[in-house]
């Protein structure tokens, strides 16, 4: 075993010996498993109810919302309020929500509207996710380790989007929404007893300067600062032009391959399983400072791979595009957090952390986009469209920054 390998694992035990990043690590887990879960029972109904891509994307959409409109908001109050009673608010809304489809739909009751509702609580709590779940594990794991508290967190977040969506798409064919939803209001009552038992943290300092304020200074901050720069505008283009791919799976799997619920939850795991191999030998590697580099390469991997499972005449072939693809985002999604928490000082890493759940809450638009592609062209034309648009927007931001740095 070489030595980069012996510092990785002994980092990983140091990380999992702290009690609180244990318990945050693996309220993440179960939380992020569900969330995913819910998602694409959600999505798999609406398509068999309605028929249409576009209503598939507006239920996919509106988890998204609330990053977008609270996501620089939920950083700033993370900074003024106790992150882990907010953490438990956010989580038991996660829980209602839940439980109120489980509810509805064994009622017989449950409309399209319902799931956008649910998806709007579902939406707090991953509005702050970034500020404060991810702020709490990285601020509770020892400094030295930051690296590897990352990457393991990152890991697991690929882990729940590839078992999340196999475990929904198996238990609606199998059992319904219904069923789907209930068992995820009891995971997310799990992970509300996890956060629960997370150490009090020490009272919180409040300045004298309002919530908008702190935003206006940490985005003033992020633009003046090239590597957070970089991070604020691929995450921007990958939420929007790259991801939001998910958002009308259940159409392009049926169209292109003709998939069952099952087989599109397969498919849905792909990336998600990619980004886990990815984040495993991040996780497992010796300390190395975060790069700009990978975070750029991954995201145009992704890219690449996204425009040949288009035109990919294989189901089989597609999913292990996928997976490739996922080593990208593995290294896009760990140096996301870790550049942020390296290069903004402590007092305004939270603000900046919500600027980039912003940007990640941006992604709607995406979705909305794609979906409404896809109804006048088709799921295959729409990603096509989107994933083009996606690449040359990121090749023009690095030349822009290329000329900058050049001065």
């Amino acid at each position: 075993m070489s030595a980069a390998d012996t510092q990785g694992r002994g980092a990983i035990r140091r990380l999992f010996a702290t009690p609180d990043f244990r318990r945050i690590w693996l309220l993440g887990g179960i939380a992020n498993t569900m969330r995913w879960l819910e998602l694409l029972a959600a999505t798999l109904w609406t398509y068999e109810a309605t028929g249409s891509a576009f209503m598939v994307a507006a239920v996919a959409m509106m988890r998204a919302l609330p990053m977008l409109l609270l996501g620089a908001v939920a950083g700033a109050l993370a900074e003024r309020l106790d992150r882990r009673r907010l953490l438990i608010a956010l989580q038991a809304s996660s829980a209602a929500g839940a439980g109120l489809v489980a509810l509805l739909a064994a009622l017989g009751w449950i409309a399209p509207w319902h799931l956008m509702v649910q998806g709007l609580l579902a939406g707090l709590a991953w509005a702050g996710e970034m500020a404060t779940r991810r702020r709490m594990a990285a601020d509770a794991a020892p400094p030295e380790d930051l690296v590897q508290a990352v990457a393991l967190d990152t890991m697991t977040g690929s882990t729940t989007r590839a078992l999340g969506p196999l475990l929904g798409g198996a238990l609606f064919q199998l059992t319904g929404l219904a069923p789907a939803a209930a068992i995820a209001c009891g995971f997310h009552l799990l992970a509300l007893f996890l956060a629960w038992r997370v150490t009090p943290p020490r009272p919180v300092v409040r300045t004298p300067q309002s919530a908008l304020s702190g935003i206006v200074e940490a985005a003033r901050f992020a633009l003046s600062e090239p590597r957070l720069r970089m991070v604020l505008g691929v995450t921007l283009i990958m939420n929007v032009f790259a991801f939001c791919y998910a958002g009308i799976l259940p159409a392009f799997g049926a169209a292109a391959f003709g998939a069952s619920g099952a087989a599109i939850g397969l498919l849905a795991a792909a990336e998600p399983f990619g980004a886990l191999l990815g984040g495993l030998w991040m996780a497992l590697r010796r300390r190395a400072p975060p790069g700009l580099f990978p975070f750029v390469a991954g995201s145009l991997l992704f890219f690449a791979c996204l425009l040949l499972v288009v035109s990919s005449p294989f189901y089989m072939l597609a999913w292990v595009l996928l997976v490739l693809g996922g080593l990208g985002t593995a290294r896009f999604a760990a140096m996301q957090t870790s550049l942020v928490m390296t290069h903004a000082p402590p007092e305004i890493r939270s603000r900046v952390l919500g600027l980039v759940t912003t940007c990640i809450g941006a992604g709607p638009a995406g979705v909305l986009l794609v979906g409404a592609l896809a109804e006048r062209l088709g799921p295959h034309a729409a990603l096509y469209t989107m994933a083009t648009l996606g690449l040359v927007l990121l090749l023009a931001l690095l030349l822009r920054e290329w000329r900058v740095s050049r001065g």
